[in-house]
């Protein structure tokens, strides 16, 4: 993505360097052949030269040498002076005359700023120019092959150049790792054309160009030896290593330099995975000490239970009746009957002894409390709805400021996030990230899964149809009519900076022929850095990587896909109208999309896929309607089955009577009542909400609110029907009224834990729940107790059901004899007398105890395969164009995210060292912030950083570098004087121009004497920082800073010696998986850190995901905190109400094991940890305490030794606890799988399900054994 770098040079570049001395010319037809006839004593001796002057010019004004062998010449002292400056190894006579030196030095000062870096690179690479150009000997190693004619003078066509291989090897060496920060890259990309070897680079330097096309006239035919009768010998100057002491690069430069060898590239970290391997298995040490456990604890469990097993079976003489003795606090009599028909006026006068069993002091005082508000309730149902309605009815008086918040910036990232800090401090000091609009055309895979290349003439004219459409795009915002051009990122400040290899043709189909068609196209995949043709039209080298998709290595031909990217310009106020206009845009260019260009695409044989910056905030907001009907048909199924449970068994004569389907209606409203409380509540203190906050906590609460529905539904009718009514609502209250009551302050604490979550949208979402539940629960036990007083009675007038007004005849009811008698139901007996007697039996028990403990202690180390993350495409609708996008994104990029580096407050006055801490090239400190960086990049699998950083301050230290004489100029007044290339730099008037409208009286800004180490002072620092970042990038200078750093230095305040912000641009690997993003967050925060404190400046990274992927570098200790704080908030609720520390214990134990039991799932199933997951988590201690709290609070009140009271508790609780809780829980749970959008699937169907499932098995067959 060279989006950013909108910058750079027409860089006609290296090949032009070897126009030191020539340029092409028109070719008369006659040549002649220069061989050895001619003595060679005369032609190739020392003090002689090959090719003395200059003797034409090309059609486009280009010089040539004359052929012509002539002594070498002692120059005057101006002109050795300016020798010596450049080319300090000639000496003497020279080859050359001055209009042949000042050519030389006009072309290198194109290369210069590429290497002036490194100065052993550049004196190399000099040498090799200036030998060829000027040195006395030149006939030793040059000969001239060949000629031809222009304007009737002999000019030069092609030469024999004898070097030696160790001069070769010598220069490529030290060039080879020399950095072009600009473009992230290296300048042997850009001067060499990528060359691997000095051969490459030597074959690159003398190809013959075409007219007009950049690269040497003639051909150079480099030569290792020639034979010694020749009288020729190599040309063999003397090379500096690039770790040379005086001409020392940095690390970065030259990784190989003796100050580099201690820092060493990082070795690949690995995670550590310790694993044991026994024969050919192989398995975690996690795996392998959790395994060991288990049969640990299986061989003491089923030792203890053999040992216990022979003392019942021959018993030691004891006491009789002996105590059973639960704790402390507890104590159950044996032998003490139990009294079906103790009145409701003894236990009102004894109200902590309950079946003979001492009740808790807790547990006491609630029994009586909700005996005598049963009976207050049963006596005035009326005041008691209504007043409980009107509560919560001025509570949804807060509706009226119901508002929702989409924004993602908003739902997932915490207001004290560090990422989000570091993101306003880069937008409001820099700039803000640009927004990307994207097209991905791809080719479809033949019967062998092989896709076709993408680079056909169809299908380059296709992309032009595309874009002619996509530029005449108009959209329509407040009145005014906005394009692409209105909006897009311009570098330059003319072209968009469009990312296509449409920019190979100037982004103008007319161009197309001209340049040569496909095959233009595939010569600039290999020479787009250096070919003007293949510059792009906002004049910046484009990478073929950030247009091209689904290749491998270089071999850019063989892309499968055209990747269009549209950078368009950001703002900080997204409320402001540069945003409205993009968005406007953005949601016209999503529509033609759809309209136009799919269809167009997919008429030949093509895959389009496609996205804007807003798009997923847009289909976010369409996905909250994706999936109404699903979640209604989840309420209304639900609701069916409410009406069924909590009726009696349904028998034709009396269905219409005995019903219950009003009630479960009035219930479900209860809920809907409690949801929109909570909402109007939340609303009125100013707390938006959120989508999924719409969509499930209706759904949780129901799930929840349904359980208490049918427990108390079920309790009034198991009470003897000899009893008022009254006295069955106080019994009913009585004997489930405790439990409720703990169950529902659990479930309010558990979702409470939920807002310690920093995420805003879990937060949101617990705070809402908390308080629904709660308003659920005090519903419950007021109006809906009222309510069922109403129905009974109902029922006892022989009203039907549905319509309460119409009273049926005493015949209707007498014919019904058994409406009276209400018998246990066949879930009920079949608890009692199935279920309970097989969980009695010894074996059973050790086997059930065994089977749970093993697979929570499986789960435990599957916890550990669990990813932390959340997958774009899962929560979009399944039908969501995003969808493609997001699967063709992972599958054809080859290049991932930027990252800046950004340093706070860098101080570049002359007497700190922050500047040489901080940049790459020659003199830097070796552990300078770029040379780590670039160390880094070295090993791009543990640091996930793919190229050195673009440097601002290095490219800005080579301008003003004396060495680049074509970048910082100045005229005699002192004002800035730009490159030649760059005509006209001054008025026609103005004097200080020439005929040609080229700059004259241009100096440099410095001379070395200027400098202190090559480093400018304060002031010089603080006077040219600003005309670096205004000058632009050409050909003689491709330094200038305009569009490659704009945004990359803060000027304002800089005045006082202090930066405040600037940033370091390069890009991450390829990230295809959610766990490669948290993974690059954490390791270029850890590198920023380690460097940080190694340099004591202040830098952190940045880049645009981070924000959103923050949450999940703590994600594990977020979800084990919250969890641990949960489930601790439910033990205190249960021993506070309880009294008894085992009771309490024990559903500790259970919930824990639910809760481990459901992350073992969620790594069989594959899904992540992230902030539903973890809500999700945290729901389920309180759901599960539904599956525990009735099962115990039954036992704990029930007499007899363990065997009786479970059989007891199951036959009383477990039937409500299957039916109402269990079976509610799982119809909802089961119409979730039909939704269309991926995350209620995965996040509500699957773990609910789950939940639901294991909350059973551990409530009904675990809890009871233990």
């Amino acid at each position: 993505m060279a989006i950013r770098l909108g910058f750079l040079l027409r860089i006609s570049l290296f090949q032009v360097l070897f126009l030191v001395f020539i340029t092409s010319a028109e070719r008369s037809d006659t040549r002649f052949l220069l061989t050895s006839n001619a003595s060679a004593g005369e032609r190739h001796s020392e003090e002689y030269c090959a090719m003395y002057d200059i003797c034409g010019k090309r059609s486009d004004g280009k010089v040539l040498n004359c052929p012509y062998g002539s002594p070498s010449v002692k120059p005057d002292d101006l002109l050795s002076s300016k020798i010596q400056s450049m080319c300090p190894t000639i000496s003497g006579n020279v080859c050359c005359t001055e209009a042949q030196f000042d050519t030389l030095r006009t072309q290198v000062q194109q290369a210069i700023p590429f290497l002036v870096g490194c100065p052993a690179c550049l004196r190399n690479f000099l040498n090799l120019f200036c030998e060829l150009t000027c040195s006395p000997n030149q006939s030793l190693f040059i000969n001239v092959t060949s000629v031809s004619k222009v304007n009737n003078n002999l000019t030069v066509d092609g030469i024999d150049f004898i070097i030696t291989d160790a001069f070769g090897e010598g220069l490529y060496n030290s060039c080879k790792d020399v950095k072009f920060g600009t473009m992230n890259t290296r300048a042997i990309d850009f001067i060499g054309a990528g060359a691997k070897t000095f051969k490459e680079w030597f074959a690159f330097i003398g190809t013959r160009a075409a007219p007009s096309v950049p690269g040497s006239p003639y051909a150079i035919n480099f030569q290792p030896s020639i034979a010694e009768s020749s009288g020729m010998k190599p040309m063999n100057v003397s090379t500096y290593s690039c770790g040379d002491t005086s001409l020392g690069c940095s690390c970065g430069d030259c990784p190989s330099a003796s100050v580099c060898s201690g820092y060493a590239p990082p070795s690949l970290h690995k995670e550590g995975s310790c694993s044991v391997r026994i024969g050919s298995l192989k398995a975690k040490c996690i795996e392998f000490s959790l395994a060991i456990l288990y049969i640990i604890l299986v061989t003491i469990f089923f030792g203890w239970g053999l040992f216990h097993r022979t003392r019942e079976r021959n018993p030691a003489p004891r006491m009789k009746p002996m105590l059973n003795v639960m704790d402390g606090s507890e104590l159950h009599s044996m032998n003490r009957p139990k009294d079906e028909n103790l009145s409701s006026q003894m236990l009102e006068d004894v109200p902590q002894i309950r079946n003979g069993v001492q009740l808790s002091i807790v547990q006491g005082y609630m029994s009586n409390f909700y005996r005598r508000y049963g009976t207050w309730v049963a006596r005035h149902p009326t005041i008691i709805l209504c007043s409980s309605l009107a509560i919560v009815l001025v509570l949804c008086l807060g509706l009226i400021r119901f508002k929702v918040e989409t924004r993602p910036e908003k739902l997932w990232v915490g207001p004290g996030s560090k990422a989000a800090e570091e993101k306003q401090f880069f937008d409001s000091h820099l700039a803000p990230f640009y927004r990307i609009e994207q097209l991905v055309l791809a080719t479809i895979p033949d019967a062998n899964g092989i896709s076709p290349s993408i680079v056909t003439e169809n299908n380059i004219k296709l992309l032009f149809e595309i874009q002619k459409k996509v530029d005449g795009l108009r959209a329509n915002f407040s009145g005014s009519m906005i394009s692409l051009t209105d909006i897009c990122m311009k570098p330059l400040g003319q072209d968009c900076a469009t990312q296509s290899v449409l920019q190979y043709f100037k982004m103008d189909s007319r161009h197309y022929d001209d340049y040569g068609g496909v095959q233009h196209v595939e010569y600039c995949f290999q020479h787009y850095t250096s070919a003007d043709t293949c510059m792009s039209a906002f004049k910046a080298p484009l990478d073929p990587s950030t247009a091209l998709g689904g290749f491998s290595g270089n071999n850019y031909s063989e892309a499968s896909a055209f990747i269009v990217t549209y950078p368009v310009n950001n703002a900080i106020d997204k409320e402001g109208n540069e945003t409205g206009k993009a968005v406007a845009w953005e949601k016209a260019f999503i529509q033609i999309v759809k309209d136009d260009l799919l269809p167009m695409v997919q008429s030949k044989n093509l895959t389009l896929s496609f996205s804007s910056e807003s798009s997923i905030e847009e289909e976010l907001k369409r996905e909250s309607t994706a999936d109404a009907i699903t979640i209604s048909i989840s309420y209304l199924v639900m609701f069916a089955y409410i009406s069924l449970t909590l009726g009696d068994t349904p028998r034709l004569s009396s269905f219409y009577i005995s019903s219950k389907i009003l009630l479960g209606l009035a219930g479900v409203m209860l809920v809907m009542l409690s949801v929109l409380g909570s909402v109007g509540f939340f609303s009125a203190i100013g707390v938006k909400s959120t989508l999924i906050i719409m969509e499930v906590i209706p759904f949780l609460v129901l799930a929840v609110g349904v359980d208490n529905m049918c427990i108390l539904v079920h309790a009034v009718k198991r009470q003897p029907l000899e009893l008022p009514l009254e006295g069955r609502i106080s019994n009913a209250l009585v004997e489930v009224g405790p439990s409720i009551t703990l169950a529902s302050l659990a479930e309010v604490l558990a979702f409470a834990v939920g807002t310690f979550i920093p995420m805003p949208a879990c937060r949101v979402f617990s705070m809402f729940a908390a308080l629904a539940v709660l308003l659920d629960f005090l519903l419950q036990v007021t109006a809906f107790v009222a309510l069922i007083v109403f129905d009974f009675l109902r029922a006892e007038d022989r009203r039907i059901d549905c319509f309460p007004c119409i009273k049926i005849s005493s015949s209707y009811a007498d014919s019904d004899k058994g409406l009276g008698q209400r018998k246990p139901g066949l879930l009920a007996r079949y608890m009692k007398e199935v279920h309970a007697p097989i969980l009695s039996l010894w074996g059973v028990k050790l086997v059930v105890i065994s089977v749970f403990v093993a697979f929570a202690l499986a789960s435990i180390a599957l916890c550990t395969r669990i990813e932390p993350g959340l997958e774009q495409k899962i929560v979009l609708p399944r039908d969501s164009y995003l969808q493609g996008y997001f699967n063709n994104v992972s599958e054809y990029l080859r290049i991932g995210p930027p990252i800046y580096f950004v340093v706070k407050n860098y101080n570049y006055s002359s007497e700190s060292r922050q500047t040489n801490q901080l940049c790459s090239i020659s003199q830097c400190n070796s552990d300078s912030l770029l040379n780590e960086i670039a160390r880094a990049s070295l090993m791009p699998e543990s640091s996930y950083i793919a190229k050195p950083a673009a440097s601002w301050l290095d490219d800005f230290l080579v301008w003003i570098s004396p060495e680049a004489f074509g970048c910082c100029r100045k005229f005699t007044n002192g004002s800035y004087c730009p490159p030649n290339d760059q005509p006209p730099c001054c008025a026609s008037e103005d004097g200080s121009c020439d005929l040609n409208g080229l700059c004259k009286d241009c100096t440099t800004c410095f001379r070395h004497s200027d400098l202190y180490n090559d480093r400018p002072s304060t002031a010089q620092f603080r006077e040219k920082l600003p005309w670096f970042l205004t000058a632009l990038p050409s050909a003689d200078c491709s330094k200038g800073g305009h569009g490659a750093y704009t945004s990359s230095v803060e000027l304002k305040g800089f005045e006082t010696g202090i930066i405040q912000a600037s940033s370091f641009r390069t890009y991450h690997t390829p990230l295809n998986k959610q766990i490669d993003y948290v993974n690059s967050m954490r390791a270029a925060r850890e590198f920023t850190s380690r460097v940080s404190d190694s340099l004591k400046i202040k830098i952190f990274p940045y880049s645009v995901f981070y924000m959103f992927f923050e949450q999940y570098l703590d994600i594990w200790r977020t979800a084990l905190i919250n969890l641990a704080i949960a489930i601790g908030a439910v033990f205190i609720v249960c021993l506070v109400i309880t009294c008894s520390l085992w009771s309490s214990a024990i559903i500790l134990l259970v919930l824990a094991m639910i809760v481990v039991d459901l992350m073992g799932v969620m790594a069989i199933l594959n899904i992540q940890l992230n902030a539903l997951s973890v809500v999700n988590l945290v729901m389920a201690v309180g759901i599960a305490v539904e599956f525990c709290v009735h099962i115990t609070h039954a036992f704990s009140v029930s007499s007899g030794d363990r065997n009786q009271r479970m059989k007891e508790a199951l036959g009383t609780m477990g039937a409500s606890v299957f039916s109402g809780i269990t079976l509610t829980k799982l119809v909802g749970v089961i119409v979730l799988c039909f939704s269309r959008t991926e995350v209620f699937v995965v996040y509500y169907f699957q773990m609910y399900l789950a939940l639901v499932l294991l909350g059973f098995l551990h409530g009904l067959v675990f809890l009871p054994v233990s």
